[in-house]
């Protein structure tokens, strides 16, 4: 709730501290010639909670009091009135049940409805009929849900897929705040936020971009914060390489390679001996070789969602049998060529 004629007090204030503003204002009423204001407290009104429209400056020769819905004097739109000699509230065509005036002019509006946004006036009724008007403009806003946010694609592929983030509900007089890694979101190339700050699209997605992403949502009376949301970006597999790089081969031992490669979902694995197939398997082990071993061992990895296949080649040597002469090795490691290609 805002005041614009006059300046607002923030705060939640309870129904017993609005009527002791009253009171207290009722017994320091002291004698003014300044002008007839509304102060409305809390200055910001939160759906179904009370507001108090407490009147400054009253002059001293006021014999009742009215209040109307609306920017002017209307009687059919009069909330209520009040006579200060019979202290009595006489209810009006516009009033609902839970309003009070008290015989300062003060008026206590009860379970506040977002219907009650508006201007409200003050008539001040004097002994010399020289009567004062003053009117202000009431805010209602509602308690906010938490957020929540929708994607436009929780499973996209990298360098391809657009996403559109979107933080709901929508909410009038709402501000929108968008977080990735708990760092406020700004505009740029890569993150693009709509004129209301409600949706967030990442034009290219990349796999540095999975989140968190949280969105928050505010008005002057609440506040709230959505769950953490994680992209899930398909992509791969990258270049395998296989392991170890580097190792000698004698005849007699075993051959134990490891091929792994970067991929989402993970990559599956199928290997190659001189061109023929030998197991789908990401590990490869042969015991006991022979020179018959040698050649080109080939690592073929497939990503089943994105499509995309690679491969990787590594040239292996079996010498002749591995010997040991006092602790010495005859035979030492050999560089081995290591080639990769890619298939889409």
């Amino acid at each position: 709730m805002e005041l614009h004629s006059v300046p607002a007090r923030g705060g939640v204030v309870p129904q017993q501290g609005l009527l002791l503003a009253v009171s207290l204002f009722t017994f320091w009423n002291q004698p003014t010639t300044a002008q007839l204001t509304i102060e409305f407290v809390p200055s910001n009104a939160a759906e179904g909670k009370d507001v108090l429209f407490l009147v400054h400056n009253v002059p001293e020769d006021i014999v009742g009091y009215a209040w109307y819905k609306g920017r002017r004097v209307d009687r059919d739109h009069q909330i209520a009135s009040y006579v200060i000699d019979t202290q009595i509230n006489i209810p009006g065509p516009a009033y609902s049940g839970p309003e009070t005036i008290y015989s300062n002019g003060s008026l206590l509006f009860q379970k506040i409805t977002l219907e009650d946004t508006g201007y409200y006036t003050l008539h001040a009724i004097k002994k010399n009929f020289q009567n004062e008007e003053v009117t202000g403009q009431l805010r209602v806003y509602p308690e906010l849900p938490k957020p929540n946010i929708t994607t436009s694609n929780s499973d996209p592929l990298e360098h391809k897929d657009p996403v559109v983030l979107t933080c709901e509900p929508e909410t009038q007089d709402t501000t929108y705040l968008w977080l990735i890694n708990s760092q406020s979101v700004q505009n740029s190339a890569q993150l693009k936020l709509s004129k209301d700050n409600r949706t967030l699209t990442l034009p290219h997605v990349t796999r540095n971009d999975i989140g968190p992403y949280e969105c928050e949502s505010r008005n002057p009376v609440s506040a709230g914060r959505s769950d953490p949301l994680y992209l899930n970006v398909l992509y791969g597999p990258e270049a395998p390489t296989i392991s170890p790089s580097v190792s000698p081969y004698h005849s007699g031992t075993n051959l134990s390679l490891s091929c792994h490669a970067d991929s989402n979902p993970p990559a599956q694995y199928s290997w190659l001996i001189n061109g023929r197939p030998k197991q789908s398997t990401q590990e490869l082990f042969i015991p006991n070789i022979t020179a018959n071993d040698s050649g080109s061992y080939t690592c073929l990895v497939h990503n089943s969602v994105t499509g995309l296949n690679r491969t990787t080649v590594k040239t292996i040597t079996v010498s002749g049998t591995y010997k040991v002469l006092n602790q010495a090795h005859l035979f030492f490691p050999k560089q081995k060529d290591e080639t990769t290609s890619n298939e889409g």
